[in-house]
């Protein structure tokens, strides 16, 4: 639940001008947690197979919400890339 309530005011702040309100729902089921936007599930910790990051979820709900958006660093690729080194 703690990481839950974080990732809603994450998404609170950063997409203050497209969601109205984020709802928290406890579950019966331990370790559930999804996401859905207007009833479409865009989301399933179960389906993904753990939590992503956070600017990974951002980029989902942006994908969604306002697809023009910048993130700005949450935009940026990860560090660790399978690219060969130097």
């Amino acid at each position: 639940m703690l990481r839950a309530a974080w990732f809603a005011q994450e998404f609170l702040t950063t997409f203050d001008a497209e969601l109205k309100s984020v709802t928290l729902v406890p579950s019966e089921i331990n370790g559930a947690f999804f996401i859905s936007l207007n009833d479409k599930k865009i989301f399933d910790r179960k389906g993904y197979g753990g939590f992503p990051e956070i600017k990974e979820l951002k980029q989902m709900i942006r994908d969604v919400v306002n697809p023009e958006k910048s993130l700005g660093h949450s935009d940026t690729k990860s560090h660790h890339t399978d690219q060969n080194p130097l």
